[in-house]
C-alpha cells in the first residue's frame, strides 16, 4: 500500500502500566499524536470497552480489538498504545512481529500489582478482574508476561516514576 504508515513506538503492558498516559507525553516529546486502540474500539462500537464486554462479550471485543491493532499498525505513524490483552490474540502477535521486522519498536511498560492497583482502581468494575480483582490481574500476567517481554525491543519499569520522566527515557532508547 503506497500510503501506509507506521507507528514510531507500540506500547504494550498490563492495566495500570500507564501506556495510555505515558503514551500521551511521549506522542508530545516526539511532537506526534496518541492512538489508543481501546479508544478506537469505543468509537468504533458507540459503547465502553465494560458495556462491549457485558452487552457482547469478550470474543467479539477482541475481534474488534484485532482489527483496530491491524488498521492502528498501518496507518498511525505517532504513538500506538495497545490494550493490555490485545497481544495475546495469535493474529496482533503475528502483526507486532511483522511490524518490529520493518523495523518498528515496541515497549513494554512494566509495573507491579503494588502500583497497578491505585491507578486502576482495581476494586472497581473491569471485566476481566470480576471477583477477586488483585488475584486476576495476578492470572492475567502471569499469562501475558511472557507475551510482553517476547514482543518487546525494551521494557520500562513504571513504579514510583513520573509519566514525563518514562517518556524522556522512553524516547531516548528510541534515538529521539
Amino acid at each position: 500500500m503506497p500510503n501506509e504508515q507506521r507507528p514510531l513506538v507500540v506500547l504494550v503492558g498490563p492495566p495500570g502500566a500507564g501506556k495510555t498516559t505515558v503514551g500521551g507525553h511521549l506522542a508530545e516529546r516526539l511532537g506526534v499524536s496518541l492512538r489508543d486502540t481501546d479508544t478506537d474500539v469505543e468509537r468504533a462500537a458507540g459503547k465502553t470497552v465494560a458495556e462491549i464486554f457485558v452487552e457482547d462479550g469478550e470474543p467479539a471485543f477482541r475481534e474488534m480489538e484485532r482489527e483496530a491493532v491491524a488498521a492502528a499498525l498501518v496507518g498511525h505513524d505517532g504513538v500506538l498504545s495497545l490494550g493490555g490483552g490485545a497481544v495475546m490474540d495469535p493474529l496482533t502477535e503475528d502483526a507486532l512481529q511483522r511490524y518490529r521486522e520493518s523495523g518498528g519498536v515496541v515497549v513494554f511498560l512494566d509495573v507491579s500489582l503494588a502500583a497497578a492497583a491505585p491507578r486502576v482502581g482495581l476494586n472497581q468494575a473491569r471485566p476481566l478482574l470480576v471477583g477477586s480483582p488483585r488475584r486476576r490481574w495476578q492470572e492475567l500476567m502471569a499469562a501475558r508476561r511472557p507475551v510482553y517481554e517476547r514482543l518487546a525491543d525494551h521494557q520500562v519499569l513504571t513504579d514510583d516514576r513520573e509519566p514525563a520522566q518514562l517518556a524522556a527515557e522512553i524516547a531516548e532508547r528510541l534515538g529521539r
